[in-house]
């Protein structure tokens, strides 16, 4: 953030914990896109076949193989799900570490993606540990913005989500609850959840098991 802007939140207590999430440029979406289709020809599968297999439209996961749209994190793990790879693979590599420390300033985005009617980028998704191999959780820090879509997000797994900054939304089941920096919450993903901002934009940590 430019020195001369300010936040529309107090969030200086935050910031050397944070730091900037970096604009995504073409590259950390055609990962995805790449990754996707080489797993999917891997298995001599079909767009027909991967359709099938998750229930999305075949002409939409052609738009998310040639990068054209920019798939939502559950939509990434059904996809990871039906393709019989784990999460990480998909989302920011396959690993090649025992451990990893990241720096601040080592920090990559890995995917933008945006609400289910609308074009706007409503998140962001930087991953925090990318070079562990055969991890069962993905480390994310994910900035989101508010967004008028309703649509819940259902798949396997488990999430544990912290709020660094702003006011985070979390419709989970049939709640409602307002999430100020500090507070936290941990479901289970087969409980159709929507995370977003309340207003503006909020960071936070999160925590994704996946089998």
């Amino acid at each position: 953030m430019a020195s001369e802007e300010k936040p529309p939140i107090n969030v200086d207590y935050f910031e050397d914990l944070t730091g900037d999430i970096a604009s995504c440029d073409d590259a950390c979406r055609e990962q995805i896109g790449d990754r996707i289709r080489k797993l999917r020809e891997e298995k001599g599968l079909t767009l027909i076949d991967l359709s099938r297999l998750t229930g999305f439209d075949a002409a939409m996961l052609a738009e998310i193989e040639s990068n054209a749209i920019s798939p939502q994190l559950g939509t990434i793990i059904k996809l990871s799900k039906a393709l019989d790879s784990a999460l990480q693979r998909l989302l920011s590599g396959e690993g090649h570490k025992l451990y990893a420390v990241t720096r601040k300033d080592e920090r990559r985005v890995v995917s933008r993606s945006s609400a289910a009617r609308s074009a706007r980028a409503a998140y962001t998704y930087m991953s925090l540990a990318p070079e562990v191999k055969g991890r069962h959780m993905e480390a994310l820090l994910v900035e989101l913005e508010a967004v008028p879509d309703e649509e819940r997000s259902v798949h396997a797994g488990e999430e544990f989500i912290y709020v660094l900054e702003g006011q985070v939304l979390l419709h989970i089941g049939e709640e409602r609850f307002e999430l100020q920096p500090g507070d936290s919450v941990y479901y289970l993903s087969t409980t159709p959840h929507l995370l977003t901002a309340l207003e503006g934009v909020a960071k936070v940590l999160a925590v994704i098991y996946s089998e």
